[in-house]
């Protein structure tokens, strides 16, 4: 009687062994695929954030730049007008004045 028995019981574990170990192997591909794309993932974002953070160096340098271009402008404006008040002041003493 164990003769018969144990040859009904272990083909079927063997069975359950080998389904068990298909579904280990098919598990751990999976991880080891997952890991990979985890890493691909981790490498882009990384890459991305190092362009991000370049162009914003860029922008914040490209803004330092037209602030003070902006400000050497307005002071050059201020000058302008300044020769013009003086020479309306000019002509107009030109005017009042007794010509020789």
């Amino acid at each position: 009687m164990p003769d018969q028995y144990e040859q009904q019981f272990f083909p079927e574990l063997n069975v359950k062994l080998r389904d068990l170990e298909e579904k280990q192997r098919l598990l751990r591909e999976r991880i080891l695929l997952i890991g990979q794309n985890v890493v691909k993932e981790r490498e882009e974002l990384f890459s991305t954030l190092q362009e991000m953070k370049h162009t914003l160096l860029q922008t914040k340098e490209e803004q330092t730049r037209m602030k003070e271009f902006i400000q050497r402008l307005s002071e050059h404006i201020e000058s302008l007008a300044r020769k013009e008040e003086l020479m309306i002041l000019q002509r107009q003493l030109d005017i009042i004045s007794p010509k020789q």
